[in-house]
Formats: C-alpha cells, structure tokens, sequence
C-alpha cells in the first residue's frame, strides 16, 4: 500500500521538454518548427513590440493629450490595525523602523498609511505618514497616541 502522506505530482503534470533542432528523425528538426525562409524563420527575426511594418504605429496615430503624473505618484504601503493588534505588544511605538523590523512592510516601500480594518485594544504610540480617521479614532480610543509624521523616509 502506498503512503498517503508523500506528495507527489499528479499525471501529466510533469511534461519532457521539447528539443527542437536535433535532426530530422526527432521529428523537429529541419527548420525546427519556425517554417520556410522568411524574418521569422532567422535568428534575432522579428520585429520590435509596436512595429506595424512601416504603418504609423498606433500609439503615434493617437493623440497626446492631458497630463499624467504617474511617474511621481506617491503610493502608501496599507498596514491595518488588526496587524498593530498582532504584533505589538502594549506600550511600543509604531513607525517606519518597527514595521519593517516585523515584517509588515518591505524596505522598498517607504510610504506607510495606516487604515481602520480590525479592532485594537493595546496602547500604541503611532509615528507614521498618513493615517486615516477611523484608525486614528480606535487608537485614541484604545488609549494611544497619534503623530503624523511630516516628512517620509526616502
């Protein structure tokens, strides 16, 4: 009988990988399924991602209108209070070093914005960016203390 408790994959999962070009009798040899002559048939064929074959691509056809600032957005790292209420214990501060200490934000993200999802029942000092009404309203209730932080860690 076999064990119940080894995994294993299940049938057809696991695949061979298929060797292209390694002569005629594999069946994909020859022109190693790319076909007959052509740019594509070449090594480095091909044409460059928005190519229309000499037509104005259409991203040129449109028009460039309005304006974005996608590319100095500030995006805020959401930390909930139910994790404050996991992994604080009463009395420590939260902010930008303890939350990466924990785990709770990657160092990448330097921009932490606190949000009201959970209930908190532990006294914390809270020193970040931006937090919302109702989680400033459940700290304060909870007996903590608020400081928006006016400058973010870069």
């Amino acid at each position: 009988m076999e064990n119940p408790f080894i995994l294993r994959a299940p049938a057809g999962a696991n695949k061979k990988k298929h060797i292209i070009g390694r002569g005629r009798s594999t069946g994909t040899g020859g022109t190693s399924t790319r076909g007959n002559k052509g740019q594509n048939s070449r090594t480095g064929g091909g044409v460059r991602l928005g190519f229309e074959g000499g037509q104005t691509p259409l991203f040129r056809r449109l028009p460039a209108r309005g304006f974005s600032n996608a590319d100095f957005r500030l995006e805020y790292t959401v930390v909930n209070l139910l994790l404050l209420e996991k992994f604080y214990s009463n009395g420590e501060t939260v902010n930008y070093t303890t939350l990466l200490e924990k785990g709770l934000i990657k160092a990448k993200e330097t921009a932490v914005k606190i949000l009201g999802k959970g209930t908190l029942t532990k006294k914390l000092t809270i020193e970040v960016g931006k937090i919302s009404s109702g989680a400033k309203a459940a700290v304060e209730k909870a007996g903590g203390t608020v400081v928006v932080a006016t400058a973010e860690i870069t």
